[in-house]
């Protein structure tokens, strides 16, 4: 069964936001997801290839799942906001996600920076079925709200990471609260060069 895709624009708090929703291609939804993309400032949007990659394994999961660009990126309205309005936008994705799908259990992804994106709002917020935060950058501040955040999370991280280095990592996923699994990947660098078909298996393995 081909691929069930739709080009979608939504409501967010700077102006609309270009976004791609995505269903399964096997079966009825039973899960929808929010994945974020990686710094805005640095060439991330919807597209790139590990977010892609993430949306694909939650898809044969059997999860509907919503990729959009945060403001200033592509179409989307608005300008690069430090990471507080694009939690705003993630906000207003996920409630326009809820909209679509009220009976369905929900969660949030993302890569790098969208990690970091995801991880203050799943914790800032309750309901989520799983946080899944992959190449989650240690080096943009501490993140204490994981030490005290109840929503089950999710890590996936290339063992040469260079803006999530191994150590450190394993430092913060210590402190972080339970429920929690990190999952390590051997790949070349931060974007999981050499190890993409990999990280898709174990998004989709661990999303079940």
């Amino acid at each position: 069964m081909a691929r069930r895709i739709e080009s979608i624009s939504l409501a967010g708090p700077a102006g609309r936001l270009e976004g791609l929703l995505e269903e399964p291609e096997d079966g009825t939804p039973r899960m929808a997801a929010v994945v974020c993309h990686p710094h805005p400032l640095f060439g991330g949007t919807l597209h790139n290839r590990v977010v892609y990659r993430m949306a694909r394994g939650l898809r044969r999961a059997g999860t509907v799942v919503l990729r959009f660009n945060f403001r200033g990126v592509g179409s989307s309205a608005g300008e690069y906001a430090h990471l507080e309005g694009e939690i705003e936008d993630a906000r207003a994705a996920l409630g326009w996600l809820r909209e679509r799908y009220p009976a369905l259990p929900f969660a949030l992804a993302g890569f790098s920076f969208g990690s970091r994106v995801i991880a203050r709002l799943g914790c800032e917020s309750e309901g989520a079925s799983f946080l899944m935060a992959a190449g989650y950058p240690t080096r943009w501040g501490p993140p204490d709200h994981l030490e005290r955040c109840a929503t089950p999370k999710i890590f996936i991280q290339s063992t040469s990471d260079q803006y999530g280095p191994r150590a450190e990592i394993e430092e913060m996923y210590e402190r972080c609260a339970a429920p929690k699994q990190l999952h390590w990947i051997g790949a070349e660098d931060h974007f999981f060069a050499g190890a993409l078909e990999e990280l898709e298996e174990t998004v989709r393995n661990v999303a079940k």
